[in-house]
């Protein structure tokens, strides 16, 4: 498996932050938009990482994602 440390687009990937594979649940959807090309669907992972997810007609994307609330800032995050 892969996994994302940022708000890179992945498919198949797991939570950089819990290890909880992406296409599992439990998340829960915060909101639903619809695109041109299909939806933009905003998440949150059980471990509290929001996540913004493309719906299309190739599959669904991981195409951003927050740090769990709470989690300390880093200034290498930069």
């Amino acid at each position: 498996m892969t996994s994302t440390t940022g708000a890179t687009g992945t498919t198949g990937a797991v939570c950089p932050y819990c290890g909880w594979p992406d296409d599992a649940e439990p998340f829960r959807v915060v909101s639903r938009h619809g695109t041109a090309a299909g939806s933009t669907v905003w998440t949150r992972c059980g471990c509290g990482s929001l996540q913004v997810r493309a719906v299309d007609d190739r599959g669904v994307r991981i195409v951003s994602r927050s740090g769990p609330a709470g989690l300390p800032w880093s200034g290498a995050d930069r």
